[in-house]
């Protein structure tokens, strides 16, 4: 199994669409850093979500880091920051964040990465779920994203 870390965002889009359990089916474990954490169970943060992260699942590590005095991830939110700092530290197989400028930085970092709609596609791959049916559902959140991206991964 990959070594993977997860971002707030493809969490929180997960667990908006009932589609959280992906996870672990597909990759066992997935890190998180305690920044993220911390996010998922902010007051302001779903209640949905909140209850999910009170405590964690087994497959959901958390894990502390220090973040890096790197100039790469200052534009970054504290969870991005973090997760990219918990991949460095465990030499993580794959990152999962929504955000682009995440995303880049990550990649610059020599990562793989991939977001909610990665984790929806290669799990649809696997017979696991219907991607029509889950990008729908997205849709019915406030889950951004390119209609061309979802149009080229439902062919």
């Amino acid at each position: 199994m990959p070594l993977v870390v997860a971002d707030t965002s493809p969490l929180f889009y997960l667990l908006s669409i009932d589609q959280i359990d992906l996870l672990p089916r597909l990759f066992g474990k997935v890190f998180v850093p305690d920044a993220v954490y911390q996010e998922l169970r902010h007051p302001a943060a779903p209640t949905v979500v909140r209850e999910w992260a009170s405590p964690l699942p087994p497959w959901a590590e958390v894990r502390s880091v220090e973040i890096l005095d790197d100039a790469a991830l200052a534009p970054l939110g504290a969870g991005e920051r973090a997760a990219i700092a918990l991949a460095l530290t465990l030499n993580a197989d794959l990152i999962l964040i929504d955000e682009r400028k995440g995303t880049a930085v990550a990649r610059d970092k020599g990562f793989e990465v991939t977001g909610t709609l990665g984790v929806l596609s290669l799990a649809a791959r696997h017979g696991l779920v219907d991607l029509a049916e889950s990008f729908s559902r997205l849709k019915r959140t406030n889950f951004r994203y390119r209609q061309e991206i979802m149009d080229a991964l439902l062919e």
